[in-house]
């Protein structure tokens, strides 16, 4: 086998449609546009939604529900939800932190951490997160664990 032997599959390649070429090519004149209207001119076409100058249906339907705005979604802190129970395979005095939970699998490295209180907790553990809900942090303390904050880092 030869480089000059490599050859596009049979059936593969079709010749590029040469439209607007006269009318014995048979996609001449209009050019395979149909007549008049938005589509057969220049530049024409139109985005989707448009429903040919009908009210759009997406501004005919009443607005419902709560939308986040654009300019305050980059304010808004984003949490890996941990759940006490996801804390129970840990050993004893273990310390807990984000590094851990990522080697376990549990969360995303690189993620900022919430614990929050599902499940119960029976070792001591100290956790580290970045927050806690009121029900992680009174059931770590009952099972004899502390629940360190880690402090926000600026960048």
């Amino acid at each position: 086998m030869n480089l000059s032997d490599i050859k596009p599959a049979p059936g593969s390649l079709r010749r590029r449609k040469r439209i607007g070429r006269g009318i014995g090519s048979g996609s001449g004149k209009t050019a395979g546009r149909g007549h008049k209207g938005k589509g057969s001119r220049s530049g024409g076409n139109t985005p989707p939604g448009y429903e040919g100058g009908q009210m759009p249906l997406q501004r005919r339907l009443p607005k419902r529900g709560f939308r986040r705005l654009q300019k305050n979604e980059g304010k808004r802190e984003e949490f890996a939800p941990v759940n006490l129970e996801r804390l129970a395979g840990f050993s004893e005095g273990t310390t807990v932190d984000a590094a851990l939970l990522a080697e376990r699998g549990i969360v995303r490295a690189g993620r900022k951490i919430k614990i929050l209180g599902t499940g119960d907790l029976k070792a001591k553990l100290v956790v580290r997160a970045d927050a806690f809900s009121e029900t992680a942090r009174e059931k770590i303390a009952a099972a004899g664990g502390t629940a360190e904050l880690i402090a926000p880092t600026r960048s």
